[in-house]
């Protein structure tokens, strides 16, 4: 039994003991994670899922982002516990994240990650769309949350300022 809640504030160190349990040492050295600094994860779609005995089994975050002039999430690190893995928990917070942040009224999302894993979840390549450097631009992946939502969306990925 598997218990999905939002993360609260008294989560946040487990989940990055998670994350770093589940990621290679210097994970914060990427350049998604400068688009991160001093930027708070969108607390609404930030979930944890714990088992029945009240240990963390897996977590997802969602940031806000500007791309070009528009407003985006930037869906990640999404971690599942070994212990856990290939109980399909990690596509079930994707799922459960992308139908929330549709629900708050966000457009699109995007993601760096590996496109065949992604696109079952109808995540498809973004050309224009240039994050910091050094990401491969073959990683950036968007998904379309409202139709159009990232047609003519173009540019620099940045850092949220509002």
């Amino acid at each position: 039994m598997i218990e999905i809640k939002r993360e609260q504030p008294d989560d946040w160190w487990e989940v990055e003991a998670l994350y770093d349990l589940c990621f290679a040492p210097g994970r914060e050295a990427l350049s998604s994670y400068r688009l991160r600094d001093d930027v708070p994860p969108v607390a609404e779609l930030s979930l944890v899922a714990r088992d029945e005995h009240g240990i963390l089994a897996g977590a997802i975050r969602f940031w806000p982002v500007h791309v070009g002039a528009e407003d985006a999430l930037l869906l990640g690190p999404v971690a599942v516990h070994p212990t856990h893995q290939g109980e399909g928990l990690g596509g079930y917070l994707i799922f459960e994240g992308l139908e929330a942040s549709k629900t708050y009224g966000w457009k699109r999302v995007m993601l760096v990650g590996d496109a065949p894993y992604y696109q079952r979840f109808g995540f498809t390549r973004l050309d224009g769309v240039d994050m910091p450097p050094p990401t491969n631009p073959e990683r950036i992946l968007g998904f379309d949350q409202a139709a159009g939502g990232w047609s003519d969306v173009t540019g620099q990925v940045t850092r949220w300022t509002r």
